[in-house]
């Protein structure tokens, strides 16, 4: 066995567990490239709003630092403790294409699970009322349930936003959303469409269907491609 191999085997015990003495401050002193490193999270936070009595929370491209453009292939917001001022509302979301509006045109579909707090009523179902059909309109994400005003009553959850700067493809996007019902039922909604438009989305707004937000927040991130 040479002096180096006997050195390096010496750092090691018989189960092949590197030892205290193998490990160094100074051992990396030197390296100037380290190409097989990852370089750093894939998903990186672009912007977060926190809610006060909003109408709306709107993410603009160019606005306040918001990124929705080729950046990034994948966009995801994650709403957090997002809480209405008004009881037994919808929380939804519109997508704006190049003009003032938040008005692209989107076909989707939606189903939810729900479970009550006395445990006597279960479900699961598609929900014709909250998918649209080559629609304007806003896409409800909470698909089977009204959230609640109750001072412990929230929503949470995530969308995802494929390529919101393609000119070339329709633009996917991906929700699940959970909310405390009014009537004390947990909803699980999953909803899923694309804006039917081949010119770039370059914003995007939540709301509720009547009131404000009175709390909670959205963040947006930007994943990276692989």
């Amino acid at each position: 066995m040479g002096a180096i191999t006997r050195t390096a085997a010496n750092n090691f015990t018989t189960g092949g567990v590197i030892l205290p003495a193998g490990i160094n401050d100074t051992s990396v002193a030197s390296v100037s490239s380290l190409s097989n490193v990852s370089a750093g999270d894939s998903m990186v936070l672009i912007k977060e709003i926190t809610a006060s009595a909003s109408a709306t929370l709107s993410f603009v491209h160019g606005t306040d630092g918001v990124v929705l453009d080729s950046t990034y292939p994948i966009y995801v917001f994650k709403f957090i403790n997002i809480h209405p001022s008004s009881d037994g509302v919808n929380f939804q979301v519109n997508f704006r294409d190049g003009g003032a509006a938040y008005d692209a045109t989107k076909t989707s579909t939606a189903f939810g699970a729900q479970h009550n707090e006395s445990d006597s009523s279960t479900g699961l179902a598609y929900d014709t009322s909250k998918d649209l059909a080559q629609s304007t309109g806003v896409q409800k994400l909470d698909a089977q349930g009204d959230t609640g005003a109750d001072n412990d009553q929230s929503g949470a959850g995530e969308m995802f936003l494929f390529n919101p700067s393609s000119t070339t493809f329709v633009k996917h996007y991906m929700a699940r959303f959970h909310n405390y019902n009014i009537t004390d039922y947990s909803i699980d909604s999953y909803t899923a469409g694309y804006c039917n438009v081949t010119v770039a989305i370059d914003g995007v707004q939540f709301s509720y269907s009547s009131g404000n937000i009175d709390d909670g927040k959205i963040k947006l991130y930007g994943i990276k491609d692989s």
